[in-house]
């Protein structure tokens, strides 16, 4: 067999790890599904990578030897936000800047009235004690109006440091126009703090409108140690397994970076998985002849739902991730806690309720023989929807008894028998997942019954035909590879990176020479990344983007140029 032959795809999700691999010499595919291990997601990567080299016949060592290029993609960095189990962060600021993460423009998420006085004021993810001012000043125009004041930098990280602060933010004003008194500070954070993970808004986000910067910069650092810890754990057991080939993390944006960029900008980690499911939707576009598609990926724990319209998938840079405001260039995915794990209760109403909680894979789904509440999962085996006998391929068998004990929890309150109440859970999550389809398409113009729905997932190809019907969707397409959708996405998206800069003219006066080195700049910028991770200079190509509104409007569209 050629050496460096294969590619490897690997998504974490929170109930099972999904392994892809595909020689590209002899072109066999393999499929591989493994429990993932909450207390250490790399010893259920490398459960799923041993699996794999069983079915090629060699050993671990063999097996990630003659792989070429490893593309990973999980949900780490949401679930630390989500939990709020992140790092103990600080913020180094321009001095009396530093209540911008508390004032955020009074925006609030999209989902809370603007003008609701019962909802308590933002908690920021720094509280305002770790959030110190620094004299400095650059001005928008990029000249240095006041240099860094170095003493009292150190000053205020040896203070950060004494706190316990584990994480620190470098969020100046102005720093997209000219970022050298960032560097400087960071420069002082590591020699005073070497163990203290920094971050810098400039590195981060390299765009104006500072709440927005300094905030998806907080978030970053907040979940930066986690991601730096497992990176360099996985990466490092990697190694020790014989591997040597390019090893690129799946990020929010749908592209990819090395593992020493993704460490540097941990925000982009957010979303890692979900985001490749809709390249996955448009490769089987376009296999069918399909561009208007309705990419559906229904996992353990959530339902992720995305178009692609035109064989585009769209992107936005206006998300809320647990109520940060993070202005990273996302995927445009909309979750909702359905999944095959969610939890199906009876709330203080006396009224069935299906997530967001969720059993997760430990203990997972009563018929997992662990978990004692009732789940989809639960629902769908009692009725009939699942075999017992061959689930994750005939790896692992259900427990139907167990199920319907569980499912007893709720049929008795809501006075059913054991099927009935198997229904109504299935039926319930179908309406909840329906109308998160319905926020993504109907309620921005988009009319479905236009569409082809993409159904993937391990819960995606059981309920895709129910959600169809209920939405008029006038086709369905369940793929050979629909339970490691976000896997195969990896596999079917193109390698990239994305990049922006600040220059804020109006077009009048704008110079071209000056807009065109910025773009010489950024795409020089990307060559060295792409060499590095082991792309030809020759197979790379650009795409200029800038974004353009009237005089008096707030937002800006962007514009190919």
């Amino acid at each position: 067999m050629a050496p460096n032959s294969k590619r490897l795809c690997v998504d974490i999700g929170g109930t099972f790890t999904d392994c892809l691999v595909l020689d590209e010499v002899t072109g066999q595919f393999s499929l591989i599904k493994t429990p993932t291990t909450p207390s250490d997601p790399s010893d259920g990567f490398l459960n799923g990578v041993a699996k794999a080299a069983k079915e090629f016949d060699e050993t671990i060592e063999e097996f990630l030897g003659s792989i070429n290029m490893l593309i990973h993609g999980t949900t780490l960095a949401t679930n630390v936000l989500l939990t709020g189990s992140g790092a103990k962060t600080g913020m180094l600021t321009t001095e009396n800047f530093r209540d911008f993460l508390e004032i955020r423009r009074a925006i609030k998420p999209l989902h809370i009235s603007l003008f609701n006085v019962f909802i308590p004021p933002n908690r920021p993810l720094i509280p305002r004690a770790l959030r110190l001012g620094v004299p400095e000043r650059t001005l928008y125009t990029g000249d240095i109006f006041e240099p860094l004041d170095e003493d009292k930098t150190a000053k205020a990280v040896e203070h950060l440091q004494s706190e316990g602060v584990e994480a620190a933010a470098v969020c100046f004003l102005h720093s997209y126009a000219n970022p050298t008194n960032e560097r400087r500070a960071a420069e002082i954070v590591k020699n005073v703090a070497p163990d203290m993970y920094v971050t810098t808004s400039h590195e981060t986000i390299h765009v104006w409108r500072e709440f927005e910067r300094f905030n998806t910069t907080a978030v970053g650092a907040y979940v930066g140690p986690a991601v730096a810890n497992y990176l360099r754990r996985l990466e490092e057991r990697l190694k020790d397994s014989g591997f040597d080939g390019s090893l690129l993390m799946m990020l929010a944006n749908g592209l990819v970076q090395s593992v020493d960029q993704c460490i540097d900008r941990a925000v982009y980690f957010l979303h890692s998985g979900p985001a490749a499911a809709p390249s996955g939707a448009r490769f089987l576009g376009e296999i069918e002849g399909k561009d208007q598609l309705l990419s559906v990926d229904m996992g353990g724990t959530s339902f992720d739902v995305g178009l692609v319209r035109h064989g585009e998938i769209p992107t936005t840079s206006d998300s809320w991730v647990a109520d940060q405001r993070v202005a990273i260039r996302m995927v445009d995915i909309e979750s909702v806690g359905t999944g095959g794990g969610s939890i199906a209760s009876i709330d203080a109403l006396g009224l069935l309720k299906v997530g967001p909680e969720s059993a997760g894979a430990d203990p997972g789904p009563a018929c997992f023989g662990k978990g004692e509440e009732p789940t989809v999962t639960d629902a769908n085996l009692v009725m009939g929807l699942l075999s017992p006998d061959f689930f994750l391929g005939g790896d692992m068998s259900l427990d139907v008894e167990r199920s319907k004990k569980a499912i007893e929890k709720v049929a008795e309150p809501l006075e059913m028998d054991v099927v009935e109440a198997a229904h109504s859970i299935f039926t319930l999550a179908n309406m909840s997942m329906a109308d998160e389809i319905i926020k993504v398409s109907t309620k921005r113009g988009y009319d479905v019954r236009q569409a082809t729905m993409i159904g993937g997932g391990g819960g995606g190809p059981v309920h895709a035909g129910f959600i169809a019907d209920r939405l008029n969707i006038p086709s369905i397409i369940i793929p050979s590879v629909a339970s490691l959708y976000s896997a195969f996405g990896m596999y079917a998206m193109d390698i990239g990176e994305d990049y922006a800069r600040s220059h804020v003219r109006r077009v009048d006066s704008a110079e071209p020479s000056e807009i065109h080195a910025l773009y010489k700049e950024m795409e020089d910028e990307a060559l060295v990344a792409f060499e590095k991770i082991g792309v030809d200079k020759k197979l790379v190509s650009f795409r200029r983007t800038i974004d353009m509104r009237y005089i008096g409007q707030f937002h800006e569209v962007e514009v190919d140029v």
